[in-house]
């Protein structure tokens, strides 16, 4: 029995999900190394408590403990945040799978990451560390506005600024008061639509593309609590507009060094049709997009993770059966959900289109984060009935707060 060591501080839904597919597979013994109490912690798998399961020293004593019993096959997890601690357990163990902690910063530094993707050849936003504010000035002298502010090391756009004039830095240079211990990241802002593109890859190679687009941009969503978005995955990804994208993604993965395991990327599509990344991270998507790809392809991609990042092997093809799509309901207003307008009406119009839903509850606090207070995933043959569905799900579902 191999022993696999799931890093996971705190084991919200989305993190059960992956937490359970690992669970799934043979001939593995699972530890969730986590702050949470045992009882969260899924049926046949052990339970490993961790005070602070972010911080590398701690995580690297509680696998040494377990190490004593026997050796540690793989140490893996999924949040953004821990990628490099987790490098750093596999490397004072002598653990293989997974980046190492150099190619784990340049997935998780985004500075890092577009020197070595422009190194390459590759296409990404030209971009500066800023350590000081005429740092950012000089930037916007060489780039002009729009230009993108945030951490380098930040994940799903928060604390990102999209300045568009000389007030509006002045303004964001005043709050974030770049310095050289609170380093900024300085970007041209890329017109044009935004995408996705997600990979499994085993041994440098690609074995599993998706490819989704995001109506609107992860920046206005996160700018906006009131926007229902939608991300849309096509059923068809073989034509010649994503011929371009299907080149770069795997070109990208073996710039910054990956080896094996599942990425995310965002990026936009020129006018021009040409596409330029915008990052990528080195584990699976947030925002219920594996469960998406899941529907697509009527199979788990939970379950094609734990397989490739514990065996380094994934069961059989992936073959896009449907289009499917997933609307995020939210709302403006603060406060807790006191209604939600039209969900019957929404349903009526839906029909056997929703495959998987969680509602807004009334009563809740109104959800700090990007995905609001619920979703609906609807699927079908046809892209454009997916589309159109969604696009009627944001018009008719209204969440009210008070």
């Amino acid at each position: 029995m191999r022993t696999v060591l799931f890093v996971a501080p705190f084991l919200m839904e989305a993190t059960l999900k992956f937490v359970q597919a690992a669970a799934t597979v043979q001939n593995a013994r699972i530890i969730v190394l986590t702050a949470d109490t045992a009882d969260r912690v899924p049926s046949g798998c052990e339970h490993y408590h961790v005070a602070d399961p972010t911080n590398a020293g701690q995580l690297i004593a509680a696998a040494r403990a377990i190490a004593k019993s026997g050796p540690i096959h793989r140490v893996i997890g999924i949040l953004e945040n821990i990628q490099e601690q987790i490098a750093m357990v596999r490397e004072a163990l002598g653990v293989n799978g997974g980046p190492d902690v150099a190619t784990a910063e340049r997935f998780r530094d985004k500075s890092v990451m577009k020197d070595a993707l422009r190194a390459a050849g590759l296409p990404c936003a030209r971009h500066k560390v800023l350590f000081t504010q005429a740092d950012a000035h000089a930037f916007v002298r060489e780039v002009g506005f729009p230009v993108v502010l945030k951490p380098p090391a930040g994940a799903g756009c928060k604390a990102t600024y999209r300045i568009s004039d000389a007030a509006g830095l002045t303004a964001a240079l005043a709050e974030i008061r770049p310095s050289p211990d609170r380093v900024v990241l300085a970007e041209e802002f890329v017109q044009g639509d935004e995408h996705c593109y997600d990979a499994i890859t085993i041994g440098g190679k690609t074995v599993f593309q998706n490819i989704g687009r995001y109506y609107p941009g992860p920046l206005d969503v996160t700018r906006n609590d009131w926007i229902q978005w939608c991300v849309v995955l096509p059923r068809d990804i073989s034509g010649p507009e994503f011929d371009a994208v299907r080149k770069v993604g795997p070109a990208v993965v073996k710039a910054l060094g990956l080896r094996t395991g599942m990425t995310h990327m965002e990026w936009f599509r020129r006018p021009d049709g040409a596409p330029v990344v915008s990052e990528i991270g080195a584990r699976p998507p947030g925002a219920q997009f594996v469960s998406v790809m899941s529907w697509v392809h009527d199979r788990s991609l939970y379950h094609a993770w734990a397989q490739a990042v514990i065996d380094d092997r994934v069961e059989g093809t992936f073959e896009r059966k449907y289009a499917a799509g997933v609307a995020f309901l939210r709302g403006s207003g603060t406060g807790r959900v006191s209604r939600v307008e039209n969900l019957e009406r929404a349903q009526a119009l839906m029909g056997k289109l929703v495959v998987e839903a969680q509602l807004p509850v009334v009563g809740r606090e109104k959800g700090s984060g990007y995905e609001g207070d619920g979703f609906v995933i609807v699927r079908h043959p046809d892209t454009r009935v997916v589309e159109n569905a969604l696009e009627t799900l944001i018009e008719t579902v209204h969440v009210h707060y008070e």
